[in-house]
């Protein structure tokens, strides 16, 4: 399995902006995961609410809500923190997103693998 797999140019991914989505098999399933910028770092989640497990933009890579501040579902209102994944508000008390390891040099962004999220199938 490789370590490193690209997601995108660093520079794609500006600070409380639009998201970039990527494909992903979590749990044997086929999804999505997801990377936003947040005070200048990465973070990557699986794209799956803690509420209900529905993927969370509302438009094709719009994560955050109007104040740039959190993550937000599009369903049902559920807000995350994006250092985290904690649910800050909303029906997903006290869960969180999936976090996804996510590595940023060379003027690109990665994400690593673990025993849940896996590469795609082809």
């Amino acid at each position: 399995m490789p370590d490193e797999i690209l997601i995108c140019a660093a520079d794609a991914v500006v600070d409380g902006g639009k998201g970039v989505r990527f494909a992903l098999t979590a749990g044997g399933e086929d999804a999505t995961g997801f990377v936003v910028r947040y005070n200048g770092k990465p973070y990557a989640y699986l794209n799956r609410c803690a509420h209900v497990p529905i993927e969370l933009d509302w438009n094709q890579g719009e994560f955050f809500e109007s104040s740039k501040l959190y993550i937000m579902c599009s369903t049902h209102g559920a807000v995350y923190t994006p250092e985290n994944g904690h649910c800050a508000g909303g029906p997903c008390r006290g869960g969180r997103l999936r976090p996804i390891a996510v590595l940023e040099h060379d003027q690109q962004i990665y994400w690593q693998p673990d025993d849940y999220v896996r590469p795609a199938r082809a």
